[in-house]
């Protein structure tokens, strides 16, 4: 028996929750949109040492896989297994599984069943994987897309957060009508206190240090703004990650060591200060297919926005649906250090013009991108999908096709 309750709505997703990740923040807002609708349901996480394996809050059941396996297929094979004892147990009351990853949408997709499912495509792992694992095996990735197109057309519906991941799934064959786009939302900041640690002036960069973030180039643009003695750059990163150690590195190699400051996994209401008292918030995405093609919609331009900080952020597509260059901040060319230095150099000296793009996207942000706004879409897709639970049973795919595109198929991988 691993379930104490018997939910309506599963909530799956292969992220550690919670954390000061963006994935953390975005679970923390669709998981209890989707169990308010459907009267509370299962939340299905990863967790670690400090996490409960299980909880119950109010209506809602936590359950965390935290077996330690420190291979990342091998955990998401492990992951799936999990889930599918969990579903063995539920799935006679599930009315809806929303999943947001392929190691959930297997296991949720492969059985006979009776309930919607909701994919929420953030990021496909066949893109991500080899910038994370440089050394992965085609055939391991060949394995990881079949997967993921197997959830892209077995699910009843799909959610994006970003114009640029909705056109790439319809170019692959996924029809239009069955992708939603939800953007990210951001709360409100008032002005706040400043930090009592923090430098007079100072630019932010804030969240995860994964390669496609592009830090190097902001290190890069920072070394080259030497000249301005009492600028400092402040780096709140959501965790000591072998990239965090990294960056760290670099920036002693540049010599601008004792000009960053580095702050690790702050809370909410230590990083708001931080945040909203900066002159320019950073993001300088990398020009990769990860940002390119796939897409994204980093919630640090959009807090950045909702605190009224000014962005300075890399010229591209899902960036263009956030930020306008000139309004809200400026877009510069990814991957240039000297061009991003250039541009946060210039609006340093313009304060006027900082404070009319201060405005500019405190309006863009409360107009556009509100959690608020974002739930009530959502929701709708969970309401358009209710009848679905009446509605006759998927046929199982056999056992030829588990083979190919199932969680077998990542097994097999692996060896």
């Amino acid at each position: 028996m691993l379930l104490t309750r018997r939910p309506r709505a599963l909530y799956a997703a292969f992220d550690r929750f919670p954390t000061r990740k963006g994935a953390s923040a975005h679970i923390a807002r669709f998981a209890p949109a989707l169990f308010e609708e459907f009267g509370g349901g299962l939340l299905y996480v990863l967790g670690d040492e400090r996490l409960p394996v299980h909880q119950v809050e109010d209506d809602v059941e936590i359950v965390r896989f935290s077996t330690p396996l420190p291979n990342f297929l091998e955990r998401a094979v492990a992951f799936g297994e999990h889930l599918a004892r969990l579903l063995d147990e539920a799935e006679d009351g599930l009315e809806i599984c929303h999943f947001r990853d392929p190691w959930s949408g297997v296991p949720i997709l492969e059985r006979h069943h009776r309930y919607a499912t909701v994919f929420e495509v953030n990021a496909l792992p066949s893109i991500e994987l080899p910038y994370a694992y440089p050394s992965i095996a085609p055939r391991t990735l060949e394995k990881v897309q079949a997967a993921e197109r197997f959830c892209l057309e077995a699910a009843d519906r799909i959610v994006t957060p970003s114009r640029t991941t909705r056109d790439l799934l319809v170019s692959g064959g996924i029809p239009a009508s069955k992708v939603d786009v939800v953007p990210n939302g951001a709360d409100p900041v008032p002005p706040l206190p400043r930090p009592f640690e923090a430098p007079d002036e100072y630019l932010i960069y804030f969240g995860a240090l994964q390669p496609w973030q592009g830090v190097d180039t902001l290190l890069g643009a920072f070394a080259r703004l030497a000249d301005l003695e009492t600028l400092r750059l402040v780096v709140c990163g959501s965790g000591r990650s072998r990239q965090a150690r990294a960056a760290e590195k670099r920036a002693e190699k540049l010599g601008i060591a004792g000009r960053v400051l580095w702050r690790w996994e702050l809370p909410s209401s230590e990083l708001e200060p931080w945040l909203g008292n900066a002159l320019l918030s950073v993001a300088p995405l990398r020009a990769c297919s990860r940002n390119v093609e796939q897409g994204c919609a980093p919630l640090k331009i959009l807090e950045s926005l909702a605190a009224g900080v000014p962005v300075v952020a890399s010229d591209l597509p899902p960036v263009r649906e956030i930020v306008t260059d000139g309004v809200e901040g400026r877009l510069v060319a990814p991957d240039r250090p000297a061009d991003l230095a250039r541009a946060i150099r210039l609006l340093l000296h313009l304060p006027e013009h900082r404070a009319r793009m201060s405005a500019a996207a405190r309006e863009r942000a409360a107009r556009d991108f509100t959690w608020d706004r974002s739930l009530d879409l959502l929701k709708g897709v969970y309401r358009s999908l209710r009848s679905r639970a009446a509605a006759p049973s998927h046929t199982k795919p056999n056992a030829e096709d588990q083979h190919v595109r199932g969680s077998q198929g990542v097994q097999i991988a692996l060896a």
